[in-house]
């Protein structure tokens, strides 16, 4: 007995569909070779009749020498020829036998009706399987006969019970190898599924570093490669999650660091006012820096919960752009890098001003932060299309390499850890250009720069356009 389970299920689905295909196919064989079989006699019968009816129709003899001619000429081997009065009744046969009976089977009446009466059954008083065909015949203008030739069928039925008995055996055998073929493809498919349910229930315990081995073809391979890479992204996550931690751990504490050691140096007293005022402009701007981590990772949760919400109105692109720069320009100078700013008139998009000047303040500070000193940073913003806008930011600084690339967009990744920073600035800023709709392209070439380009829904509303 199999146990319950997909093995089971397979095996006895194979098994009742093929076992209902022989079934089928074999009841259709069957009763095509009786058929053809009865309709054979039944034809050869009928040309006899026919012949005899002709017989009958030229003949000038007197009637009872007409019907013993009958009988003498147009005996079959294994059949009797009867001819009967138009009620049944037994005239003469060709076995000689003349019982006092009448018949009433249905091949009277249709031969009695103008047609060829056809009968299979049992014979009264034997009990044997015959088939009887008959038909009217007349003789000399006005006697009129029923033909009636009645033939034993036992041959062909034990022929054909043969033929049953020998269908079965072929069946039998046929779902015998079909079972021992459903018990393999079961097995097939079954055993990679145990294998991939254990190791999953592996994963499930937190052993993500288990993979599901073994070369796996169609449907299965794809769910063994899709764990497997479910598992990889998983150990790749906590491990940028600890990077990630450790990152905005030594972030913090250096800012908390200064505070701490400039608060305790300016309540120990005796300080003159120069460096009073040192210490606490440290404080303030190590403050500041506190206060930008802690939006950024904020903002990453609102952008991770969907909670962060925009404030809609029309954005003036190329005020927009200009402020950034007066934002950043303090930055810039004290590298001597040049900010380049090149805007076509009335570009507006419908957006929140303070979150695409989060975006533009991120993107431009990055620019900085990665080019060397007496460069250039170029602002441009231009009209693509009809419908879309783009601002690109294009810098000469150290670039990116392939491999940094395609993850610099992926949240807590820091392509170099020296610089600082949580490495969401970017994630965030692609999530807030997708939900204005738009999206964030990024192209670098490592030692020459970076460009970003920003690509936004124009707003060509009339109140625009005046």
């Amino acid at each position: 007995m199999i146990k319950k389970g997909m093995r089971r299920q397979i095996v006895l689905h194979y098994i009742l569909v093929v076992f209902v295909a022989l079934l089928l196919v074999e009841t259709i064989i069957l009763l095509a070779i009786r058929t053809y079989y009865y309709d054979s006699i039944y034809s050869k019968i009928t040309t006899y009749i026919s012949v005899a009816e002709n017989f009958a129709k030229f003949s000038n003899e007197p009637s009872g020498n007409q019907l013993q001619g009958m009988l003498k000429y147009f005996n079959l081997e294994n059949t009797e020829l009867e001819i009967l009065t138009l009620k049944g009744d037994i005239l003469t046969s060709s076995t000689g036998f003349q019982p006092d009976r009448t018949i009433t089977t249905s091949d009277v009446p249709e031969a009695v009706g103008g047609s060829i009466g056809r009968w299979v059954g049992r014979q009264a008083g034997t009990n044997e399987s015959v088939m009887a065909v008959s038909k009217m015949v007349q003789i000399n203008a006005h006697d009129t006969y029923i033909l009636r030739y009645v033939t034993s069928m036992e041959g062909i039925n034990a022929d054909l019970v043969n033929l049953t008995l020998v269908s079965i055996g072929i069946m039998v055998a046929v779902l015998s190898i079909v079972l021992v073929l459903s018990f393999g493809l079961a097995n097939s498919i079954v055993r990679p599924l145990n294998i991939i349910t254990a190791v999953s229930a592996q994963m499930a315990r937190g052993k993500f570093t288990t993979r599901i081995k073994g070369n796996y073809k169609y449907e299965i391979g794809e769910l063994a490669s899709t764990l497997n890479y479910m598992a990889e992204e998983i150990v790749r996550s906590n491990q940028i999650k600890d990077d990630f931690i450790s990152s905005i751990s030594h972030e913090l504490r250096t800012p908390l660091t200064s505070i701490k050691g400039w608060s305790e140096t300016l309540v120990s007293g005796g300080y003159d006012p120069e460096e009073t005022k040192l210490g606490v402009g440290i404080i303030s701007r190590e403050s500041d820096r506190l206060i930008g981590l802690v939006e950024e990772i904020l903002d990453f949760s609102k952008l991770q919960q969907n909670e962060m919400k925009l404030s809609l109105g029309r954005v003036d692109i190329k005020v927009l752009l200009q402020e950034t720069l007066l934002n950043i320009w303090a930055k810039a100078e004290k590298k001597r890098i040049r900010l380049l700013l090149e805007c076509e008139e009335t570009l507006f998009t419908k957006g929140d001003a303070n979150r695409l000047k989060q975006v533009f303040l991120n993107l431009v500070d990055n620019a900085v932060k990665f080019s060397p000193e007496d460069s250039s940073i170029v602002l441009l913003a231009e009209r693509l299309s009809d419908t879309e806008m783009a601002v690109v930011v294009r810098d000469s600084g150290i670039g990116i390499s392939p491999d940094h690339l395609s993850r610099v967009r992926d949240r807590f990744f820091q392509v170099d850890s020296l610089n600082g920073g949580t490495g969401l600035g970017l994630a965030i800023s692609q999530q807030i250009v997708e939900l204005h709709h738009g999206k964030l392209e990024l192209d670098s070439e490592l030692g020459k720069g970076t460009q970003v380009t920003v690509i936004l829904p124009l707003d060509d509303s009339p109140e625009t356009k005046a």
